[in-house]
């Protein structure tokens, strides 16, 4: 019984390593919009589409849920073999959606390389893939906000 043993292990060379299962590509991407940040990631699947672990097609607003469907319905059979799980913070409602449809846009733009979708998407909207850069203006003293200024009163 230890001849059969001995004879198990000399069978694998010492430094050798175990070939590993082929990891699936996922892809991970980003999207913004005022204050609201969504991370995206993307991968083969079934065309299971979620964000904050809650299903698209279970969001109240009807508006909000088509502006996240627009990149879906852009890439048409693409994303229907893709499952992709957002998560989005900051911001409010409408932000939030708007940096979600980013993030999902690029993502299925970088999973499947197409530039024929890439030129369809920023065709459609550009900011579908480019960022917004507006940002709230810092208050400057001598006023309540932005660029208003302190009232003055002569009495």
């Amino acid at each position: 019984m230890a001849a059969a043993k001995k004879k198990e292990k000399e069978a694998v060379p010492a430094g050798a390593k175990k070939p590993r299962p082929k990891k699936e590509k996922v892809v991970f991407t980003r999207g913004k919009r005022k204050e609201a940040v969504a991370r995206a990631s993307v991968r083969k699947g079934t065309g299971r589409v979620m964000m904050n672990r809650m299903a698209i097609s279970a969001m109240n607003n009807k508006y909000l849920r088509s502006l996240v469907y627009e990149p879906l319905m852009l890439a048409g059979s693409a994303a229907k073999e893709l499952d992709i799980d957002v998560n989005v913070y900051g911001g409010g409602q409408m932000g939030q959606a708007e940096a979600a449809r980013m993030a999902i846009a690029r993502g299925i733009l970088e999973f499947t390389g197409d530039e024929e979708l890439r030129k369809k998407m920023l065709e459609y909207d550009r900011h579908l893939l480019a960022e917004d850069s507006r940002r709230v203006e810092p208050k400057k003293y001598k006023g309540p906000k932005a660029r208003a200024r302190f009232q003055k009163s002569y009495r």
